[in-house]
């Protein structure tokens, strides 16, 4: 897998949740353009889900398994929009709260997706 994308979505990922976090703390609700920041980042996780399957289907493999490694990449791409679409009905700031949450859940995830992949690829 590519280092600086996994890097990228995990700074990316952990931006949106200091700015959905402020939100919260400001007691406001998730707006329009949180919204646009979670389309960034789920554009990211969709390019690295992209390569990551490209990878597989060239024949390389995951230290800890292809499956695994799958089921990571697939949760990793829904954290942020099932945390949007929760926040779209928890109007309060607490789905502003939800975001941030999904948000961190994603650096996890991705943290995770580079101990999986290992260095396989390299």
């Amino acid at each position: 897998m590519l280092d600086a994308l996994t890097v990228a979505i995990g700074v990316a990922a952990l931006a949106l949740a200091a700015w959905c976090g402020h939100a919260a703390l400001r007691d406001q609700p998730t707006k329009d353009w949180h919204f646009i920041g979670m389309a960034v980042v789920t554009v990211l996780v969709l390019a690295q889900l992209v390569i990551g399957l490209v990878q597989l289907g060239r024949g390389e493999k995951a230290d800890e398994g292809t499956v695994i490694f799958v089921a990571y990449l697939l949760g990793a791409f829904a954290a942020v929009p099932a945390s949007g679409m929760l926040s779209l009905t928890e109007r309060t700031k607490w789905g502003s709260v939800t975001v941030a949450a999904g948000a961190v859940v994603l650096a996890v995830l991705e943290v995770r997706l580079y101990d999986i992949w290992g260095t396989a690829g390299a």
